[in-house]
């Protein structure tokens, strides 16, 4: 196993009100080599005392800086050109939805980091299959 190190980074998000009215907000990206696949993102509405959590696959934020990628619940995509990068990324859940805008400079920067810790196509190597597999049957 690579390094156990935890990446965590706070980013400004813009929550995309309307084409002229947009929010700003704060989101918490961490990633954990105990699960190499996902990054969570924590939003902090400004104003709300509560949190909203999202799970995301690090690859997917990875395609979205360069393409269309998602369906359903999450889309994600660039927008904005080489002097405005943002990647738009688009959630929907029985709550309502919502359209955010995150600077692809900021994203990059955090993806960066967490290929320092597990490098992208070693995920697998972090995980303990047959511990895995022993919790699953013992639950059975």
């Amino acid at each position: 196993m690579n390094s156990l190190r935890t990446v965590a980074h706070e980013l400004p998000v813009r929550f995309v009100v309307s084409p002229d009215l947009s929010v700003p907000l704060c989101m918490g990206l961490r990633y954990e080599p105990g699960d190499p696949y996902a990054v969570r993102a924590a939003f902090h509405p400004l104003g709300e005392g509560r949190t909203v959590e999202w799970v995301f696959g690090r690859d997917m934020l990875a395609q979205g800086l360069t393409g269309h990628v998602g369906q359903g619940d999450v889309r994600m995509w660039p927008t904005g050109g080489p002097d405005r990068g943002v990647l738009s990324v688009a959630l929907s859940s029985p709550a309502g939805s919502a359209l955010l805008e995150i600077t692809t400079q900021d994203l990059a920067a955090f993806l960066e980091e967490t290929y320092s810790v597990v490098r992208p196509g070693s995920e697998s190597e972090q995980l303990d299959l047959d511990a895995e597999l022993a919790m699953l049957l013992a639950d059975s």
